[in-house]
């Protein structure tokens, strides 16, 4: 038997990239999963392939800054799937440049969508993670986020970005302490460069500047990170893994 069959996964962000390869690693391994973001078109291709491949799993176009969008798609993953065990906090945008004239809306969209998005997502599901850790064969629940090697370092031209995901780690460790206890283990895994579409929503001279400080580095895969979090959700109830940092071995920053 697959080792997560029976439980309910609901992963964010999953229309592209780190999300989309977490849903099919997660499937892959037994789990039912709801997928959540606001490209519909492509969470329906994503559910056909799980489907096709003997998986179980649902869509939900969702905009997690709306707080009661993200809390009807956690409601409407419990209702659909039956529970919930593990949460994937993936949706998130990176808009570099520097503070000096930078466009404010755009600081906006990283706030919304990094913190408050990945709050109102956590505060749904705790509830339901915490009673799925009681009722589980398995005695466990998963809340995991992804931050990023920029909540560890901060850069020049990187500050506001940063600053959202130095807020996850502060979150994810206090968050941690409140409800490890209770056996819903709390899980932070930190990328480094990956070969996914978050460069694209730079502005045109910030993306050149990128592509050329990534010059000549072979990226992660988004298969890199699922794996990772497979590896995660998988480990027995004793045993949780709080944080994890993976770099490019081409990747000295």
């Amino acid at each position: 038997m697959a080792e997560l069959e029976g439980t309910v996964a609901l992963v964010t962000g999953a229309s592209s990239g780190i999300g989309e390869a977490t849903a099919e690693a997660l499937a892959a391994q037994g789990a039912a999963v709801a997928v959540a973001a606001r490209r519909k078109e492509r969470l329906d291709d994503l559910v056909s392939r799980i489907s096709d491949s003997g998986g179980k799993a649902l869509a939900l176009e969702t905009d997690v800054t709306s707080q009661d969008q993200a809390r009807a798609a956690v409601e409407q993953t419990v209702s659909e799937l039956g529970r919930l065990d593990t949460l994937v906090n993936n949706a998130g945008v990176m808009l570099l440049g520097p503070v000096l004239d930078a466009p404010t809306e755009e600081w906006d969209r990283m706030v919304a969508l990094n913190v408050q998005g990945l709050l109102y997502c956590s505060h749904a599901a705790l509830p339901h993670l915490l009673s799925a850790a009681e009722s589980s064969p398995r005695g466990v629940a998963d809340l995991i986020n992804i931050r990023s090697v920029a909540g560890r370092v901060a850069r020049l031209g990187s500050g506001v970005y940063n600053l959202t995901k130095w807020g996850v780690g502060a979150f994810t460790e206090s968050l941690r302490q409140e409800v490890t206890a209770r056996n819903v283990r709390v899980s932070v895994v930190e990328p480094g460069a990956v070969a996914t579409e978050l460069t694209d929503h730079l502005r045109p001279e910030i993306r050149e500047q990128s592509k050329e400080r990534f010059a000549g580095i072979e990226r992660l895969e988004s298969e890199d990170i699922a794996r990772t979090i497979e590896f995660i959700v998988r480990q027995p109830r004793r045993v949780a893994i709080n944080e994890v940092l993976i770099r490019p071995t081409d990747q000295v920053f």
